[in-house]
């Protein structure tokens, strides 16, 4: 098995269709994704105990106490930190194993990243079945944490190697599945908890050892699939693109000093100001639109706070499709834009999320004060599919810079950035909103302060990005040392250098199978996504 698993034994021989590579990274990114939607359990397990009803805590109850506690109900802000450890853990073992990464394989990553995330989901069913809730952060957050980091870097190194005509189209239809998991997700955990729910069980913890099998079956697939190119390949008839002031280089810089590079470090300010940004606003979306809008969003010249139960609840399944909406176009974007950045270039590309982000955030108060509902939703709208852009365009943006003989060890150092933004972003845009309101600011207009914050945000990552140039020379390996590298992730070069093109080979039955399974999957989430948009047009 594990002779099965070495990067040698997964060079993809004469005829393989570099067109199969996107749907296996699809199959682990779909997967590993459902970390977005893991909100889809708070409520259930804040009744684990009390099944109809929550169970309050004695308010005297330590914290280390509530951990392990079999007698009353886990709070929300418990259950909340499950998103940190996602983020913190995704960024660290992306950092810590990247550089592991490249000289196993994606296959193997791949296996090890099916392990952790699913193991880690068995092992939430027996913290959410024993009701200890350290289990839960061990099992999902710590151990499936590694397995997000892996999973999500796992493939970006071999598809722009596959695809040096289309890096970020290539990234981009990977990483949008990462966007898309919980779209698939937590719809089929909802359905799956009402499925098994009993008079003595909420039905999370059979739900969470369902997914997990279904997880790792579909992770194994594509971690089985994965093919990477022999050394020196390229698609017939292509050539390098001509040096644009040398951002696309030839060269190959090493993980090991990467970071010690100042366009490391202005990237690594890039991704992480643009991803708090964001993340502030999903984070905040549902009772963002609530508040600033109340009754108009049902009809009713009435504020949030004057709202009743009934219409309450009204709102809420009105900001539940603002949601799923955004979460379409936090998507749509991943794909979009990363494949218009093979054509703009990576820095014009970020150039244009700052600009246009930050007169989109700037522009979001007046929106909201003059109740324009549909011109608000537009708004946030662009502004997550530049959220997403960024994620799936910056792998591209380093293989630029950096070269790709080691992208993916250097795309999971920059990951970092994520896990400060996943903590950044929230605590700020909650932080303010929460001093807005105590300071006597009406919750319509309470959201006002952070917008403006959030496009100073994305001012500073527009300075970030205007300040990149071309890796200066000595950064690069030389030839000893590149030779040295390939050795070490067991490199198989093609006689003459390139291998003969494979985008027309391979069976077509086969393609259209793996790109239906995890098709279907996807174009499921987005008809469901769709269906709760429309109550915004009602």
């Amino acid at each position: 098995m594990f002779a099965f698993l070495a990067k040698e034994r997964s060079v993809a021989r004469p005829g393989f269709n570099r067109w199969l590579v996107p749907p296996a990274a699809l199959c682990i990114h779909l997967c590993i994704g459902m970390a977005y939607g893991f909100s889809v359990f708070w409520l259930p397990l804040m009744r684990a105990v009390g099944i109809e009803a929550p169970l309050a805590c004695p308010a005297d109850l330590s914290w280390l106490a509530r951990l392990t506690t079999t007698t009353c109900d886990w709070d929300k802000p418990l259950l909340g930190w499950m998103y940190t450890l996602f983020f913190v853990f995704l960024g660290s073992s992306a950092a810590l194993w990247g550089g592991w990464l490249e000289h196993v394989g994606p296959r193997k990553a791949g296996v090890v990243a099916a392990l952790c995330w699913c193991g880690g989901l068995v092992i939430s069913a027996a913290g959410v079945y024993l009701h200890q809730l350290w289990l839960m952060w061990l099992g999902s957050g710590l151990i499936g944490g590694i397995g997000l980091g892996l999973g999500y870097i796992s493939p970006v190194s071999t598809l722009i190697k596959w695809f040096p005509d289309r890096r970020g189209m290539a990234t981009g239809m990977a990483i949008m599945g990462f966007g898309g998991g919980a779209m698939i997700g937590s719809p089929l955990a909802d359905r799956l908890m009402k499925h098994y729910a009993t008079a003595q069980s909420v039905g999370v913890w059979e739900t969470f050892l369902t997914l997990a099998a279904v997880y790792f079956l579909f992770m194994m697939t594509g971690a089985l699939a994965y093919r990477v190119p022999p050394s020196g390949w390229q698609p017939a008839g292509w050539q390098p693109p001509a040096l644009s002031g040398g951002m696309i280089t030839r060269g190959h810089v090493h993980v090991s000093r990467a970071w010690r590079t100042p366009q490391f470090w202005l990237l690594w300010g890039v991704l992480c100001l643009n991803v708090s940004a964001g993340i502030g606003v999903i984070g905040m979306a549902s009772p963002m639109l609530q508040e600033i809008f109340g009754g108009r969003l049902i009809g009713i010249d009435a504020r949030f706070d004057e709202l009743n139960a009934e219409q309450l609840a009204s709102i809420a399944a009105i900001a539940a499709g603002f949601t799923g909406l955004l979460s379409l176009f936090n998507i749509l974007g991943r794909i979009g834009w990363a494949a218009c950045s093979d054509f703009l270039g990576r820095k014009r590309t970020y150039s244009l999320f700052f600009t246009l982000g930050l007169l989109l955030y700037a522009s979001a108060p007046h929106a909201g004060a003059n109740g324009s509902v549909a011109l608000f939703v537009a708004l946030f709208c662009v502004i997550l599919t530049m959220y997403g852009g960024g994620f799936a365009t910056i792998p591209a943006y380093l293989a630029d810079l950096f070269g790709t003989q080691m992208v993916g060890a250097i795309h999971g150092r920059l990951l970092t950035a994520w896990s400060v933004a996943g903590i950044l972003g929230p605590v700020l845009v909650n932080y303010i909103n929460d001093a807005q309101i105590k300071a006597g600011v009406a919750k319509s207009a309470a959201y006002d302060t952070t917008m403006y914050v959030l496009a100073a945000l994305l001012a500073g990552g527009f300075l970030c990005n205007l300040a990149v140039r071309p890796v200066a020379a000595k950064w690069f390996m030389s030839e000893a040392e590149l030779a040295a590298e390939r050795r070490l992730a067991h490199d198989v070069s093609t006689p003459g250098g390139v291998a003969a093109d494979a985008a027309g080979a391979g069976s077509p039955a086969l393609i259209v199978i793996f790109w239906l399974l995890v098709g279907v999957p996807l174009a499921w989430g987005v008809w469901n996504t769709l269906t709760k948009a429309l109550v915004l047009l009602r």
